[in-house]
């Protein structure tokens, strides 16, 4: 729907694709902002006086640098700037008939619309798969919900820690002598707006093999499912403890250790590994003893070892530590602090981790921001655009793309429409 850029340096996979972001909080705006760094134009619709639950977060930047407090006027929460990055931002009002006749004007001239509305709400509005479909055949149409939608959970309504409770993830993640613990990020968010971005990269292949367009569905609970059966959990026997913490006995020696000075994580299951590893520590005689000579016998003794290793690591710094095995060819790194990765150079270099960068963002705040961690032989892909002012660009998609008056744009704004 949008004219390429066949320069070389402007080549992006996805520059080709118009997307209608209805998206608000984490999950749908992560999907749109891939799209986004991957080349589609965006555009981010808020209702007049913004509906994304995002711009409340803090903390805030404003001229004066970081607040965490109240926000205060002139200030924008960095969730915004970091996830509206490679958006453009218009205001419309979608309960008002006009608002959804224009809007159903843009959609005829979309490839995409992601959503991630309440159920029931886009059918309220008059602007569901279903009516958009008769406006535009070959429109993708995404819904991002937590639970699909499903009466069976009742009217729980889902945040990023229900869907971890809900998901099973809780039960299997920390130690076996302490509760469930939630994963330290977002993940059922992060991990479904992946999948939409899959589903919708899909649904492309579909239409342009003759297809036409879809309806594409991703649940946040589903997409934490999915990845838990990869360990076969329903296959543990009766009794058997989930949490594992931070080493993982069938694959003994593997886990976390502690140092001299912090951390560092072994992972050295074959039998060829331990053998090294017990060569780094100075002890290659415990090769030889039957508690750990094989890997069944490790599983069976995994807390003995562990205590073996860490009883080793323990008289040294993790550098040290973790040079001698790897210079063995032993699987070690030392465990990193999120300022180090973000500080990585190499991270850096690929575009994995960006600066968020903003004209609002004093000079003396240095912030890192998620980048697009894909690199592309023949064309580009990053956040290299900045996050929009709100309706900041009005003018130029309902002047541009739908060829409204200056008197008709004013009509609108005056009446509250956008």
């Amino acid at each position: 729907m949008v004219a390429p850029d066949t320069s070389a340096a402007g080549v992006k996979p996805l520059q080709s694709l118009r997307v209608l972001d209805l998206t608000v909080a984490l999950a749908g705006p992560v999907s749109t902002l891939l799209l986004g760094g991957l080349g589609a134009e965006v555009i981010k619709i808020d209702a007049p006086g913004g509906s994304d639950i995002a711009r409340e977060n803090p903390p805030y930047i404003g001229r004066d640098g970081l607040n965490y407090g109240t926000q205060r006027a002139g200030e924008t929460s960095i969730s915004v700037l970091d996830r509206h990055r490679n958006k453009k931002s218009i205001t419309l009002d979608l309960k008002s008939a006009e608002g959804r006749g224009l809007f159903a004007d843009m959609a005829r001239q979309a490839d995409v619309i992601v959503e991630n509305f309440s159920a029931g709400t886009a059918e309220r509005l008059g602007i569901s798969y279903a009516e958009m479909a008769k406006v535009n055949p070959d429109l993708i149409y995404v819904s991002i919900s937590a639970m699909g939608n499903s009466r069976a959970y009742g009217e729980i309504k889902a945040m990023d820690i229900i869907i971890q409770a809900l998901s099973g993830v809780m039960e299997v993640n920390g130690f076996a002598d302490g509760p469930p613990c939630r994963v330290g990020f977002p993940l059922a968010d992060l991990l479904s707006s992946h999948y939409a971005v899959i589903g919708v990269l899909s649904a492309l292949v579909h239409r342009n093999n003759g297809g036409g367009g879809q309806h594409v569905k991703v649940a946040m609970l589903d997409s934490l499912a999915s990845i838990l059966a990869v360990e076969h959990f329903d296959l543990a026997g009766e009794g058997h403890v989930l949490r594992t913490g931070n080493h993982h006995e069938r694959l003994a020696p593997f886990g976390v250790f502690a140092t001299r000075d912090g951390h560092m994580a072994i992972a050295a299951p074959a039998d060829g590994w331990t053998r090294a590893l017990f060569e780094a520590m100075g002890m290659p005689e415990m090769a030889a003893d039957p508690r750990f000579a094989t890997r069944g016998a490790r599983a069976r003794n995994s807390p003995q070892l562990t205590a073996v290793i860490e009883g080793w690591s323990k008289g040294l710094d993790a550098q040290t530590a973790v040079r001698r095995l790897v210079e063995k060819g032993v699987s070690a790194a030392m465990v990193r602090t999120p300022q180090q990765v973000f500080a990585d150079p190499e991270i850096r270099g690929r575009g994995a981790v960006v600066r968020l960068d903003h004209p609002c963002i004093p000079d003396t705040v240095n912030t890192a921001a998620p980048g697009v961690p894909i690199r592309f032989s023949a064309c580009a892909a990053q956040y290299d655009k900045p996050a929009p002012m709100l309706g900041e660009d009005n003018e130029a998609i309902y002047r541009g793309l739908l060829g409204l008056s200056a008197e008709e744009l004013a009509d609108y704004r005056r009446r509250g429409v956008i």
